[in-house]
């Protein structure tokens, strides 16, 4: 017998996997995994990795869309080769996306290099607003964790990085950058 398995994601503290849920029971999941986690890596997604884990033979992996799942086409390929390899299948509600069939493993593919193109878009007009903002001296960074002349004051009296970084707690690189500025 085989299980529908839903996964729904959202990225960050502010959204809500509500609406993705009611979609995944209405298109008949059994279980439906959620988290709150960025989608440009599969890394630290405990409920991905879950459904990978326990996934069977003739089980079929149902998201909303794509991009619920993965961000990059190398993190989609190794989904689905994972899902593949466990005689698995990866199906969304929002899209024709079927990896049981011919045209929906082309879509899917088609689908993934499009999210990328999409993260790369946003990556680059987030570090346009962030330098256009920075000429305007809007944007400074964040602000320093590390008293520089304290640091500095502190290996002039000679003591040493090691104590430096303990008395201050921070780290021992901290101190030698400290140093070299």
């Amino acid at each position: 017998m085989s299980t529908i398995i839903g996964y729904a994601r959202v990225s960050t503290d502010d959204q809500d996997c509500a609406i993705q849920e009611d979609a995944l029971r209405a298109a008949g999941c059994g279980i439906i995994r959620s988290e709150r986690r960025s989608g440009t890596t599969v890394e630290g997604r405990i409920e991905l990795d879950t459904i990978l884990s326990f996934i069977r033979s003739g089980d079929t992996l149902l998201v909303t869309r794509v991009d619920r799942l993965a961000r990059s086409v190398a993190d989609l390929e190794k989904i689905v080769a994972t899902l593949k390899d466990r005689g698995a299948y990866l199906r969304a509600t929002e899209q024709p996306i079927d990896t049981s069939t011919p045209a929906g493993v082309a879509f899917l593919q088609m689908l993934g290099v499009f999210a990328q193109f999409e993260t790369a878009i946003r990556r680059e007009r987030q570090m346009e607003g962030i330098n256009k903002a920075k000429a305007a001296g809007v944007y400074k960074g964040r602000t320093p964790s590390v008293d520089v002349q304290q640091v500095k004051s502190l290996h002039a009296s000679g003591v040493g990085a090691t104590e430096i970084a303990k008395r201050l707690a921070i780290g021992r690189a901290s101190v030698y950058r400290a140093l070299s500025c």
